[in-house]
């Protein structure tokens, strides 16, 4: 979701400066752009050991998603392309799974702004014991919609959703947005979804 169908990442950056102010703490461009597609708890622990924050993780993540979410709830950044790809798919009955490392209280008000059948299936960060780059959101995905990962197909921003959704058996569509991605044996580059419709999808993947 976060880079992909939004583009909320500078919103999490400036929560992260914002929470380095407040505290007095270090954080850097590079620390931020570290973070691209992390599992939220995975990114707490880094925040609280290179801010030298008191808080535990659980804490340091709570304070993540209040910055963000109050951004959120001013104004909804989509991608280009993505609320129409969704809306074709829907069209074409194709079953989707939203998955991401965010938590719920994150993904709520943004899914507020689709149809409540957008998606068949939704695995956020607070669901898996493994988050990205472990294979297990995807599979646990896959396996919720009845597929094999082989036959599904990952939209990506980064390399840890990449490797998550490559490590899970899936081809993945990669279209870069703040980091630039690693090529992979099953990925597929575009430079944007905008154009993108439900009849494109199946050529990216591999036969059967």
């Amino acid at each position: 979701m976060d880079g992909t169908l939004v583009d909320t990442e500078p919103y999490w950056i400036d929560t992260e400066y914002e929470m380095a102010r407040t505290y007095g703490g270090e954080w850097t461009k590079d620390d931020a752009l570290t973070l691209v597609g992390n599992d939220l708890l995975q990114s707490g622990r880094y925040i609280k050991q290179r801010m030298g924050l008191p808080h535990t993780p659980e804490e340091v993540v709570e304070l993540l998603l209040d910055g963000v979410c109050a951004r959120i709830d001013a104004d909804v950044p989509w991608r280009p392309g993505a609320r129409e790809l969704l809306e074709d798919l829907r069209a074409h009955q194709v079953p989707c799974a939203l998955v991401t490392m965010s938590y719920q209280r994150f993904v709520a008000p943004i899914l507020a702004h689709l149809r409540a059948e957008t998606f068949t299936v939704i695995v956020t960060g607070d669901q898996v014991r493994n988050g990205k780059p472990h294979p297990e959101p995807y599979q646990t995905a896959a396996a919720a919609l009845g597929l094999e990962p082989s036959r599904c197909l990952a939209i990506e921003d980064s390399n840890t959703g990449a490797k998550s959704a490559e490590s899970a058996g899936c081809t993945v569509l990669v279209v870069e947005n703040h980091v630039p991605v690693l090529p992979g044996e099953r990925r597929v580059f575009r430079p944007t979804l905008a154009g993108l419709g439900a009849t494109d999808l199946p050529e990216l993947l591999p036969p059967r």
